[in-house]
């Protein structure tokens, strides 16, 4: 994920895939699966992503739970629009997005958009 760091993209992995709240002490469990972290450690980056916007916090008994602020998905997608937003002329980049994407991508592209403004895409 841009400017995220590594241990960021972790914790955000791993509530995405929990699908709900966790405390430090869960994230810490998961994380160190494949890590030796602290809880320290795992704290301050999580309070971390709560500042960028990228996780909210709720009190929980004498914790906090974390969560994320929105999908897997809704997060790509905004990343991807922020990267078109860069560009001054759009039509550019689109176009060779759209020359770079793999073709099973590009026809369900093709279909969303078909659906956004109520045309249907030829089969043949």
């Amino acid at each position: 994920m841009a400017n995220l760091g590594s241990l960021e993209s972790a914790i955000m992995d791993v509530l995405w895939e929990a699908g709900n709240p966790m405390r430090v002490r869960e994230l810490l469990a998961r994380l160190n699966e494949d890590r030796d972290l602290a809880y320290t450690t795992v704290q301050t980056v999580a309070e971390r992503l709560v500042k960028k916007g990228l996780l909210v916090r709720t009190p929980y008994r004498n914790a906090f739970r974390y969560s994320t602020v929105s999908s897997r998905d809704e997060h790509v997608a905004q990343l991807m629009l922020e990267a078109l937003a860069a560009s001054a002329d759009r039509l550019p980049v689109l176009a060779r997005f759209a020359h770079a994407v793999e073709e099973t991508d590009a026809l369900a592209l093709l279909d969303e958009l078909s659906r956004r403004t109520g045309q249907r895409r030829s089969t043949t």
